[in-house]
């Protein structure tokens, strides 16, 4: 699937539930499928800054693509952060760097999260942005 094949369905997703309570707990549900970061990972270094949640973000260059790996120690960050991966993660670092993350505000995010999670929100998008134009910079 493209990239926006998958922000699409996301929004397909999410327009089911008209209450946000609902989509929430839909958040909820998608980040209790997050697989738990390797602890290694865990570190001062790959802890996004700006979130009030603890948030992790690792990736490496595999085969040309970026593979991305998160936690969160909360919920509904998790669900945010599984939303980004299941975007972003294993796509080249121009395919990466060239998406506009229509989703985010199509499914109502920006205007239902506190300002220091849309904040945080902000900054995982720059830090996977950022490990990205790394990649790119460095790929032979």
């Amino acid at each position: 699937m493209t990239i926006n094949e998958i922000q699409d369905e996301i929004i397909e997703e999410f327009e089911v539930f008209d209450d946000w309570m609902d989509k929430y707990q839909l958040l909820i549900d998608i980040g209790n499928s997050l697989e738990p970061l390797d602890e290694q990972y865990k570190t001062p270094q790959l802890q996004i800054e700006g979130c009030q949640s603890r948030v992790w973000v690792h990736a490496a260059l595999v085969d040309g693509k970026v593979v991305l790996q998160a936690e969160s120690d909360t919920v509904i960050v998790k669900g945010i952060v599984m939303l980004l991966l299941r975007v972003l993660s294993g796509r080249t670092p121009q395919q990466i760097l060239d998406t506009d993350l229509y989703f985010i505000e199509r499914i109502g995010l920006k205007d239902h999260l506190s300002p220091t999670r849309s904040n945080g929100l902000v900054s995982m998008v720059k830090q996977i942005r950022n490990y990205a134009l790394a990649f790119k910079l460095t790929a032979p």
